[in-house]
């Protein structure tokens, strides 16, 4: 299963918040055995969500999208994915009704706008705050506050799935330029895939399908370099 992520919020590019959601979703749908093929960030604009939105669910098998919902000016996310699905934005009932009998809420409590989803979209109760997300056309549509938008995507983490994965780390206590013939005789040997990651040591990440392949991949490479500690194995 192939995926694109995309984070909403003009705060996020003024770099007044981290994006911590972005990391957390990548986190979890790669866990799952789910490739995570796109991550962008757009401003509070419906034509800028509208039209990445529309083009992303073309190529992808889904897109996540976090931030944005709610009834203020600039909570416009519902209405950038309705339009990117040609669909328009209404009060949805399942939404009053979860709001009003599960959330204590009386109707004129709610300020206008709150249960506004994409016409017939699927309605996700949020479970830790007020605004609802929603499902619609393979697109998942979820608040940006981190709390909230972990507990619904948990509430739909199943439908995302893949092929599991094994993960492997290899600490090389060399300069990365000269593990670079290494690592392309690696990949040459074996079905894995490898990401280098550079600090006061450099972290070679092996990634395979096969466990017993990646085995002989790790014993392969730890053999051929200087490695300081050792890694764990992971099964993602």
């Amino acid at each position: 299963m192939r995926v694109a992520v995309v984070t909403v919020g003009d705060e996020l590019l003024a770099g007044d918040t981290e994006n911590t959601n972005a990391t957390w979703l990548c986190d979890k749908l790669d866990a799952r055995g789910v490739a995570v093929e796109r991550v962008t960030t757009l401003p509070d604009r419906i034509a800028d969500i509208a039209r990445v939105v529309n083009e992303y669910r073309a190529e992808y098998d889904a897109v996540v999208v976090t931030g944005g919902l709610g009834p203020t000016h600039d909570d416009v996310t519902m209405e950038g994915v309705a339009a990117a699905v040609g669909r328009s934005v209404e009060e949805h009932p399942d939404a009053v009704a979860w709001l009003t009998e599960h959330g204590g809420y009386s109707g004129d409590e709610l300020a206008e706008g709150t249960t506004h989803l994409p016409a017939r979209a699927r309605m996700l109760p949020n479970e830790e705050g007020v605004a609802p997300g929603a499902v619609v056309e393979r697109i998942y549509v979820l608040p940006g506050v981190p709390e909230e938008m972990k507990a619904m995507f948990e509430s739909v983490a199943e439908e995302f799935d893949g092929d599991a994965t094994y993960t492997e780390s290899v600490v090389a206590d060399e300069p990365e330029s000269e593990l670079v013939g290494r690592m392309r005789e690696l990949q040459d040997r074996f079905d894995v895939t490898v990401g280098s990651y550079p600090g006061e040591t450099v972290r070679l990440k092996l990634t395979a399908r096969d466990e017993a392949v990646l085995d002989e991949a790790t014993t392969w490479l730890r053999d051929r370099v200087v490695e300081p500690n050792g890694g764990e194995k992971t099964q993602r």
